[in-house]
């Protein structure tokens, strides 16, 4: 009897509240049941568009990615500047080998190193070059090249693991999804470039009586990747950094765009000119300045047959050519400045270009000194950074005179 009762009560109450929310009774009740549907579907809707802004580039996670790029062309200028350093000191064809992973870590004891030495000493350069060198002279060698590569690896995990990060977070639009995966392909075929260039003074070539050496088309290749590499991630980088100037679009302005893209190229050119003077050792032909000996123009600048040769096998004729795009970039730069001071340009665009101009004087001042001292290795090696630190400039212009996008 009790619970047949106690289910009438249940009932019986449900249904007199329902009818009371129905009623004109309660309309405090009402309006609550109201507002705490709107506050709901608006905390929901909230939460929802801050979950799409999270996957969705936007202004800071664009600065997130510059700032990266910018840090990996920071790696890139390492890599250059220490591989520069390991030609110099002749410390590039010290590993015979190439493994992507078991080459990481070094030798460890003294049979280690003794198996190391043996490998290297069945090649040209230590046959022809270093037939008295030591164990600890080979250490240093060794460990120059070990750094490089080391190196290099470093580049390539700073590239793609980030990459995938920010993949995942969907900080990336489509065209700059293209770009990292261009940049993070780019330095796989760095490194394998690098291996195919060592390759090449590993080789014996009994018909020639030169020292061993890497080919300079393969060094340059090497060197001009490397440079395109850092270019793309440094001017990415920038324009994703810093804010675009609001230019107005004078004839004066189009003109001073076309000079500094002309003059940049003319840098690209000049810094991977150098490198068929390190390949060639072409720095230590004619050492005297501005003359090339007693001539301006010496006997020997087309003593290769056929002509073209010259221009990439004979050293004079490349340590002249490198002598006539400096003057020429720096005679560029300089009427570059000259030509920006007539045109209404921002402060910080207005600087990148003093500094350009002041690198450039530098940089050719230290490339006089270098090939008057004799190459020395601090000096040659502080030459080589200049050049990267003047295409960095000269890029920098660019961003700064940049167009708005539209």
């Amino acid at each position: 009897m009790l619970l047949p009762s106690l289910r009438t009560v249940l009932f019986c109450g449900c249904r007199n509240f329902g009818k009371g929310l129905q009623s004109n009774n309660s309309p405090h009740l009402r309006q609550w049941l109201v507002k705490r549907g709107q506050s709901t579907f608006t905390a929901e809707a909230g939460a929802s568009t801050t979950s799409a802004a999270c996957t969705v580039p936007n202004a800071a996670s664009n600065r997130i990615v510059g700032r990266w790029l910018l840090g990996c062309s920071g790696l890139v200028v390492g890599a250059v500047v220490l591989g520069g350093v390991t030609r110099l000191t002749e410390s590039g064809l010290s590993m015979v080998d190439w493994h992507l992973v078991r080459e990481m870590k070094p030798p460890q004891t003294q049979a280690e190193w003794e198996a190391e030495f043996a490998k290297y000493r069945q090649f040209p350069e230590f046959k022809i070059m270093n037939h008295n060198m030591t164990l600890p002279e080979f250490k240093f060698i060794f460990y120059m090249e070990w750094g490089h590569r080391m190196w290099g690896r470093l580049v390539g995990l700073a590239y793609i693991l980030p990459t995938v990060y920010f993949w995942r977070k969907g900080y990336f639009t489509r065209s700059m999804k293209g770009r990292v995966v261009g940049l993070c392909g780019f330095v796989f075929f760095q490194g394998l470039l690098g291996w195919y260039m060592v390759k090449s003074g590993l080789e014996e070539k009994p018909e020639s009586h030169d020292v061993p050496r890497v080919s300079q088309y393969r060094l340059s290749a090497h060197l001009g990747s490397a440079l395109l590499l850092y270019c793309a991630s440094l001017w990415t980088g920038l324009t994703l950094t810093l804010p675009v100037n609001k230019l107005a679009d004078t004839a004066r302005l189009t003109q001073l765009r076309r000079f500094a893209k002309g003059t940049g190229g003319l840098v690209f050119l000049t810094a991977l000119s150098g490198a068929f003077v390190a390949g060639l050792d072409a720095g230590l032909v004619y050492n005297s300045f501005p003359k090339m000996g007693e001539r301006w123009i010496p006997d020997d600048l087309l003593a290769f047959s056929p002509t073209l040769r010259n221009l990439f096998e004979n050293p004079t004729t490349v340590q002249f050519d490198h002598r006539i795009l400096a003057i020429s970039s720096l005679t560029a730069i300089t009427g570059l400045y000259m030509f920006s001071r007539r045109v209404a340009l921002p402060r910080r665009a207005r600087i990148a270009i003093s500094l350009l101009t002041a690198m450039a004087y530098g940089q050719v001042a230290l490339g006089i000194s270098t090939l008057l001292l004799y190459v020395p290795t601090p000096l040659a090696a502080t030459h080589q950074s200049g050049s990267v630190a003047l295409l960095s400039l000269a890029i920098w212009v660019l961003a700064e005179l940049r167009k708005v996008a539209k």
